[in-house]
């Protein structure tokens, strides 16, 4: 029996400003036969050129860099690319207004820089290779202390159909579509159409955008 094809390795961009860091992310990547750092950048503005250029899969992204910060340069990046990769932030404090707003931008997820090396690598992997998000309660706390809350709900809230309120608190739980499908019962085609039309109706990019977009509707509320 023919076995399958093996994956290409995940291609990885490191976008940090301090040498050392850049060399310790390197390091603990490149012992994965299925991760491969094609680039590295200690500017934002030079992400954005290095992303451009060799087209990786995920970029681990610093959101304090000289030239222009990773939130500027997420934009950039997701604003050039038909296909942009996904970008995770890698920071000091998680709390930081700046991470939330790479989030509100089009960020994945991010990671802390005191992350240990298995941390690392499984959140390369799951952003990569999945369709869940990247650590749904640590984005609930962000919603809580930064989120930009509307004064009246916007009009979207009244848009969504029952099924796609639904879809939207389970993306919100950090659900698969696989794991949607189950909780409620329908085929993966249908969630994979009602998380579509929740993007279209949120005007997101991604279900991390439309999450956060949720929370500052009032639509969710952190707990």
């Amino acid at each position: 029996m023919p076995q399958p094809e093996p994956r290409p390795p995940i291609r990885i961009v490191l976008a940090d400003d301090e040498r050392m860091v850049r060399t310790a992310l390197r390091a603990i990547l490149s012992a994965e036969p299925d991760l491969e750092v094609v680039g590295e950048a200690a500017r934002g503005d030079e992400a954005v050129a290095v992303v451009r250029e060799v087209r990786p899969d995920v970029v681990l992204m610093d959101v304090r860099m000289p030239g222009i910060d990773g939130i500027r340069a997420t934009e950039e990046i997701l604003a050039a690319l038909d296909e942009p990769p996904r970008i995770v932030v890698v920071t000091t404090f998680e709390n930081d207004s700046y991470v939330y707003d790479a989030l509100r931008a089009g960020a994945a997820g991010f990671l802390l820089k005191r992350a240990d090396a298995d941390a690392l690598v499984q959140a390369v992997r799951l952003v990569a290779r999945s369709d869940n998000l990247l650590f749904p309660s640590a984005l609930r706390t962000l919603a809580a202390e930064h989120a930009r809350a509307y004064g009246t709900p916007p009009a979207w809230v009244a848009r969504l159909t029952g099924r796609e309120s639904e879809v939207l608190r389970h993306l919100a739980e950090g659900l698969t579509n696989a794991e949607i499908a189950r909780r409620m019962e329908v085929g993966p085609a249908t969630v994979k159409s009602h998380v579509a039309a929740v993007l279209a109706k949120t005007g997101t990019r991604d279900r991390t955008q439309a999450v956060i977009a949720a929370y500052e509707a009032g639509f969710l509320r952190p707990s």
